[in-house]
């Protein structure tokens, strides 16, 4: 564990917003969370994993506290045929997770390639991509309590996973610090999923008809380096906003107006729409505000140019949707945090 006093927070979050941290302290195990959180008040404490998924818009007058535990660990408990238990700690780099997975031939994440942040913030989360979600293959995560430091496990059921949602967004925001997931993978006879997005054209391309993790893997890391920006090259955060889900009915409208709008139908009665679709469509595609901006390959990233304050990108993502909420009459939320 190591402490540091009136630090810039721009190395630790992936926007590469110049914020100052009152102090910043590096947690690397399970102990030492326990340690910071009987030590200090729960309202003392600002927790960040990876960085990935916020949006600083201010300097942060807490104890910043930076989950940076490492290892995994095989579970030696029945799990299923043809399946196995990982357990990842909650520091270690998701795409680096994901990585450590292709090479020891465990399959379930291979759809998740390239998603930025750490392994211990995706429960928060749950996030996906390409037809898959982190619920797909969650067994169970462990979490320090901030009240008292005891440390609890959360199954798949208690932590009531949606659409870019769980628990610990909603009834226990801020009172749980994740310190490893478990997940439940395949040690053979992988269902591979190519049907969303790009997947099965990329592979198609490369003359691969019979698919392993892998090549799924490869193919969705050549797609996101396409469309999607590097955060060390230029800040950001992937996406900013959740895709719309509605009715069948407010669709039918919709489409009325719009007929090559893009969609994926969501259970009985649901359509998901493309929120970059719709930035598009309202103009934002490539645009910059100053240093803050959306991305010229996908409207659905926002983008710091060099020098961008939190407030700025903020006002940006507001005016965006005011924009998109007058022209189709649908409202965009953020799918990063904002603080």
């Amino acid at each position: 564990m190591s402490d540091q006093q009136k630090t810039s927070l721009k190395a630790y979050n992936t926007f590469g917003i110049d914020v100052q941290a009152f102090e910043i302290i590096a947690v690397t195990s399970v102990a030492d969370v326990q340690r910071i959180v009987k030590e200090r008040d729960p309202s003392e404490l600002f927790v960040i994993g990876g960085g990935s998924n916020m949006l600083l818009t201010k300097d942060i007058d807490k104890c910043v506290v930076h989950v940076n535990n490492k290892g995994y660990t095989l579970v030696d408990m029945p799990c299923g045929e043809n399946k196995v238990l990982l357990k990842v700690a909650g520091g270690e780099n998701w795409h680096d997770f994901v990585l450590y997975c292709i090479d020891h031939r465990y399959g379930g994440v291979e759809n998740l390639s390239l998603i930025p942040g750490n392994v211990g913030t995706a429960p928060i989360q749950n996030i996906g991509a390409y037809g898959v979600e982190l619920k797909d293959v969650f067994y169970e995560c462990e979490a320090v309590s901030r009240a008292d430091g005891t440390l609890r496990t959360f199954s798949l059921e208690e932590c009531a996973f949606g659409y870019r949602d769980s628990i610990f967004k909603t009834q226990l925001k801020d009172q749980y610090i994740i310190t490893s997931v478990t997940f439940r993978l395949t040690s053979k006879d992988h269902k591979i999923k190519t049907e969303y997005g790009a997947i099965y054209d990329t592979l198609s391309e490369q003359g691969i008809t019979t698919p392993t993790i892998k090549d799924v893997s490869d193919a969705v890391i050549k797609i996101r380096q396409a469309k999607l920006p590097d955060p060390q090259k230029i800040g950001n955060s992937g996406s900013f906003f959740k895709n719309p889900v509605i009715s069948q009915a407010v669709f039918s409208e919709l489409r009325k107006k719009y007929p090559d709008v893009p969609y994926y139908p969501v259970g009985k009665d649901q359509i998901k729409v493309p929120a970059g679709w719709l930035i598009e469509q309202a103009g934002f595609k490539g645009k910059r505000f100053g240093d803050a901006g959306v991305h010229d390959k996908q409207a659905l990233v926002l983008v710091n140019h060099g020098n961008a304050t939190g407030s700025e990108i903020w006002e940006l993502a507001l005016r965006i949707q005011d924009e998109v909420k007058s022209k189709f009459g649908l409202t965009i939320t953020p799918e990063v945090n904002v603080f």
